[in-house]
């Protein structure tokens, strides 16, 4: 079993220590963060490498009123069984296979075994799932886009404009979730932030101050070994 560092919710000094304390929090404080900072977060997050420079990111970020009515409408979406759901973009695969099967399954019981939520325990789970559209109660929300005309690059550059700003959150004592949760329900999204049909709904992201005293968030997800997944040739 991997051995899980102590995990630090003050700033972290050191690009290792970002990384290694990064992690999906669940459960957030109400505390805003100190004026600049989300601005400061993006600008030098924006520094992530792409493609001949196209910088293909475009983020909206949610505070306020327009947060709690966004959380209200994708939330009120999620409770209709009525609702049509249509997803836009297939962020997991048709049909699971190992081991990504057996490392879904593992973080789902340990997240569920932490919440007391058994198997067969539709309400409680579904009220679990909701927290998504909620941010987790984290002050800032994030939703990123994507023009729908750009290629697999730029998904590829995305994720690395996504991984600077979790990082840069650490170092400011901060902490968030990536949610691709929210591209599920793109058309309220697209509705509440007037985004144009042009843009793909990417994820959202929580950021915020982590509630240490919630129990979800004693979750750290396991690693595998690097003999899982690295050769080594001389």
């Amino acid at each position: 079993m991997n051995q899980s560092r102590h995990i630090s919710y003050g700033e972290a000094p050191s690009v290792t220590e970002a990384v290694e304390t990064r992690r999906s929090i669940r459960a957030f404080k109400s505390t805003m963060p100190p004026d600049g900072v989300v601005t400061q977060i993006l600008e030098s997050a924006a520094r992530a490498p792409s493609g001949t420079n196209i910088q293909p990111w475009n983020v909206y970020v949610v505070t306020g009123d327009t947060r709690d009515k966004l959380c209200a409408a994708a939330c009120a979406a999620f409770d209709d069984p009525d609702a049509k759901h249509e997803i836009e973009v297939s962020y997991y695969p048709d049909k699971w296979f190992e081991p990504y099967l057996a490392r879904r399954r593992k973080i789902g019981w340990d997240l569920y075994g932490l919440l007391g939520i058994g198997k067969g325990e539709r309400e409680k789970t579904h009220a679990q799932h909701k927290r998504n559209y909620q941010f987790f109660d984290a002050p800032v929300g994030l939703m990123f886009t994507l023009h729908r005309d750009l290629a697999t690059g730029s998904w590829m550059d995305y994720g690395m404009f996504l991984q600077n700003i979790m990082l840069l959150a650490r170092e400011a004592g901060l902490h968030t979730c990536a949610q691709a949760a929210w591209s599920d329900y793109h058309k309220v999204v697209r509705e509440q932030l007037q985004i144009d049909q042009s843009e793909v709904i990417v994820c959202g992201m929580a950021l915020g101050y982590a509630d240490e005293a919630a129990i979800e968030n004693q979750l750290v997800s396991e690693r595998a070994q690097l003999s899982e997944f690295v050769r080594y040739f001389d």
